[in-house]
């Protein structure tokens, strides 16, 4: 074998590479490795190795020679190791080459060989390589198998979450659906007067979760009304003092009903306060300032819009304008002052708008139930 050649040995098993510009040395290693059952090529260079990696032939292993002459064993692992990364590289060096050797594991080497070495010390050197590479390489596949098991439990679980959040949709058309029967103009009320809380609450900056449980909770805010007589929520007429403390007690029997509801049991504290006063004036509890949920303090304002610009019995629909004025008057008393302050900043058409698009949801959803069921 010449001083330069390259020799490939058919692979099978572990193949190792083995740079050495010198041919015996290439042949005693070679000749040891291959006892041991390993498979060899060799490479009488820097360049030549190269040109061997570089053709396509896969190894796991490859040792190197320092001190060559085109490119020595410190350029060629340095090219290896950012061509060929999941390749470990063993140096064998003299013993005046130490040092160099020392800097070769700091730049990326697995290990060195000092000249002259026994047959153990080499085979006993390339079982830890292999047994180092086999281990990083049984490491990321298993990371790559547990982000892809990640990925799919992520998404399934993503899946899961958005049935459930259909579900919460269904569970809450199913209790709007159920006050409805009870009263008659709940819905119209209870779909404004939640966009409408939705977009105080989203102009204030608080994040999707929380702007998501103070829309359940404005939704439903009249749901304890199911407890209410009849007779008392359909009367004509004025309420008397007894009827009055039935008719308020709803909020008490709303909190009840949804506080039993994993998914609803932050709304529930809404749908509790919803009808108390920032100066503590209000009902069931008397609760004043913070004590209030936030979600409680930004419907009371949109509650007092949606009525003032609603039709009454007693009077016409008034204007956004009227209803601005009326919140502002009762700024630090029935509301909260920071909720009034950002409600006042949003422009007057915004309400007239959401208004038109609610109502007209509703109409077509009353024309499509009477079509179908006709």
């Amino acid at each position: 074998m010449g001083g330069d050649s390259v020799t490939l040995v058919p692979m099978s098993a572990e193949r190792i590479l083995v740079v050495d510009d010198e041919e015996p040395i290439r042949e005693i290693v070679c000749s040891m490795l291959t006892a041991a059952s390993y498979k060899c090529a060799q490479a009488s260079s820097g360049m030549k190795a190269l040109a061997v990696l570089e053709s396509g032939e896969q190894f796991e292993l490859m040792l190197s020679d320092l001190m060559m002459a085109d490119l020595d064993g410190i350029g060629l692992l340095e090219k290896t190791k950012e061509k060929f990364p999941d390749m470990p590289v063993v140096m064998v060096t003299a013993v005046h080459d130490i040092s160099v050797a020392l800097k070769a594991i700091r730049d990326g080497a697995y290990d060195y060989l000092l000249k002259p070495f026994e047959r153990e010390q080499l085979l006993a050197t390339v079982h830890r390589a292999l047994e180092n590479r086999r281990l990083k390489m049984e490491n990321r596949a298993y990371q790559t198998d547990l982000e892809a098991r990640v990925e799919e439990k992520t998404r399934e679980l993503s899946e899961a979450l958005v049935d459930l959040e259909r579900s919460y949709g269904m569970t809450l058309e199913a209790l709007g659906g159920a006050l409805d029967l009870k009263d008659a103009e709940t819905e119209g009320h209870s779909r404004r007067v939640t966009v409408f809380t939705i977009a105080i609450a989203k102009a204030m900056g608080l994040p999707k979760e929380q702007i998501d449980v103070i829309a359940r909770g404005a939704f439903l805010h009249d749901i304890g009304k199911m407890a209410i007589p009849d007779a008392i929520l359909r009367k004509p007429g004025k309420l008397d003092a007894k009827e009055i403390d039935e008719m308020q007690e709803h909020c008490y029997h709303g909190y009840q009903i949804l506080k039993k509801i994993p998914f609803l049991t932050e709304a529930a504290e809404i749908v509790y306060a919803h009808q108390e006063h920032f100066d503590g004036s209000g009902y069931p509890r008397q609760l004043k300032g913070e004590q209030i949920p936030l979600g409680a303090r930004i419907f009371s304002v949109a509650d007092t819009l949606d009525a003032i610009t609603s039709d009454r019995p007693y009077r016409a629909a008034q204007t956004v304008e009227a209803a601005q004025k009326e919140i502002l008057r009762c700024r630090g008393t029935q509301f909260d002052p920071q909720v009034v302050d950002k409600f006042l900043e949003m422009p007057a058409k915004l309400w007239t708008d959401l208004r038109t698009e609610i109502d007209s949801q509703i109409r077509r959803v009353a024309y499509s139930t009477a079509k179908s069921s006709s």
